[in-house]
């Protein structure tokens, strides 16, 4: 079923059928502030660390056509472009939806687009029985941080290790959760 809002639809996608459709997204960020992770006696603390220049970098959007679990996926159009994607895989054991993905195309952030496709997301979680969301994303990624803590979401965790021998090596994972 589509969700209409303003003169964004939200619909369910189909990975192979709206290939290009998500493809066309534009998944960059850019921003001159970063989290600096301390590392702490007893845990970790993150510092907010202005940088120059800003950090700009687009993030791969690879895994819905190279068999990774993007079991649910809803579309952001406008006018049928492409503004915006969420995709999730459910975990039965924990009963947690994982949010592999949530891009919004620059010129169409701060227009609750993110917030439609989260709720759309986690509102087809509860129905299947999800009691809680789960995500990650990198220490560099303030702009989504600060999304995330926006939509509802809570710093959970980190991993110093997760990127190690990726093209993002150097980062660090922060992992947010949100109880459904």
């Amino acid at each position: 079923m589509a969700v209409r809002a303003g003169e964004i639809e939200i619909r369910p996608a189909d990975v192979r059928r709206d290939a290009a459709l998500i493809r066309s997204i534009d998944t960059s960020f850019e921003t001159d502030v970063i989290f600096e992770v301390k590392a702490e006696r007893s845990g970790f603390r993150l510092v907010e660390l202005p940088v120059d220049p800003p950090v700009v970098k687009t993030l791969p959007l690879t895994e819905p056509f190279g068999g990774r679990d993007w079991e649910r996926v809803w579309l952001a159009l406008d006018g049928g472009r492409a503004v915006g994607v969420v995709s999730t895989g459910f975990e039965a054991w924990n009963r947690r939806i994982v949010i592999w993905h949530l891009y919004v195309s620059p010129g169409e952030r701060r227009r609750g687009i993110g917030r439609r496709l989260i709720e759309t997301a986690l509102a087809a979680a509860r129905e299947g029985g999800a009691r809680n969301a789960w995500l990650e994303t990198s220490n560099l990624n303030v702009p989504a941080v600060r999304a995330y803590e926006r939509l509802g979401f809570r710093l959970c965790g980190l991993d110093t290790s997760l990127y190690d021998g990726t093209p993002a090596e150097g980062e660090v994972a922060l992992f947010f959760c949100r109880r459904l």
